[in-house]
């Protein structure tokens, strides 16, 4: 649950931060130096600026692409003050990724360098609670959010499965997502999947909609779907309707329905009210 919990706070990060309510959201622990390859630890802050660390100044944004290719997380620590929080919190995060150097690299972020600009800006960062740590999988999606103060514990904890992280990425960019858990062993996998199918082909939803395939069988997907409470050992196919910034709003057995669908949608967004607590503009488009 932590897994999929962190990858929520991640997207409320950004919600809040988009809206102006950054001070709304708090979590976590942070970092210093540990010893990690060099490739794979980069301080990206000004040599001009005092930082907490010295090291070759290379873009975030590079770093970030550079791990995508490479099938890595970035995990970024962002800070603006030269102060007794920050060292600590980047003394917890540095000894937090050089156990995992093998499967992210780093990137050490002062959000008032100039030469920056472009993941400070994509990611609100210059309105966000400092410092802030985050974990960005391979495809851009932010598993974890830690601003304030963080543990070693969750930042080696934000890895997702594959079709965790391909959830949150198109949650984080404000869709919905039907996550279609069935396989060549379950059964009703076609009736599940045609009101799904008939959703997205509604105008209204087409463009805010994405489907996930997840295989219940593949043991690299366990910790998503203990998350969803879904059995890996499912004999029917199974459909969760996921919203922003992480709401399971319904979850079904067996087929599906267009109008269903569409019914749990809007009840889920009566509930979350005008402007719902949900995301900015509810649990979903209306």
């Amino acid at each position: 649950m932590k897994r999929l919990m962190a990858a929520v706070v991640a997207v409320l990060l950004l919600v809040c931060l988009s809206i102006g309510l950054a001070q709304a959201i708090r979590t976590g622990d942070q970092p210093q130096a540990a010893q990690q390859p060099a490739a794979s630890k980069v301080d990206t802050a000004s040599n001009n600026e005092r930082t907490p660390a010295a090291g070759n100044r290379k873009s975030a944004m590079d770093l970030m692409e550079q791990a995508a290719k490479d099938n890595k997380y970035l995990f970024g620590f962002f800070w603006k003050s030269d102060d007794e929080k920050t060292a600590a919190m980047k003394k917890v995060f540095e000894e937090a990724v050089a156990k995992v150097s093998e499967r992210a690299n780093t990137a050490i972020v002062r959000v008032t360098d100039s030469a920056q600009r472009e993941i400070v800006k994509k990611f609100g960062l210059d309105r966000a609670p400092m410092p802030l740590a985050l974990a960005i999988a391979p495809n851009g999606a932010v598993m974890g959010g830690f601003p304030g103060e963080f543990t070693e514990e969750a930042l080696v904890n934000a890895f997702g499965s594959p079709s965790t992280e391909k959830c949150m990425k198109s949650l984080q960019d404000g869709k919905l997502v039907f996550l279609c858990v069935q396989n060549d062993s379950t059964k009703l996998n076609a009736e599940a999947f045609q009101g799904v199918q008939e959703f997205k082909a509604l105008a209204q939803y087409a463009t805010f909609t994405e489907i996930v395939k997840l295989n219940p069988s593949d043991a690299a997907e366990a910790s998503f779907l203990a998350d969803l409470k879904i059995d890996p050992q499912t004999k029917v196919a199974v459909t969760a309707f996921l919203a922003p910034p992480g709401v399971v709003i319904a979850e079904f057995e067996g087929a599906t329905q267009k109008d269903q669908l569409v019914s749990a949608l809007l009840q889920a967004n009566s509930a979350c009210g005008p402007g719902g607590s949900c995301g900015p503009s509810g649990c979903g488009p209306r």
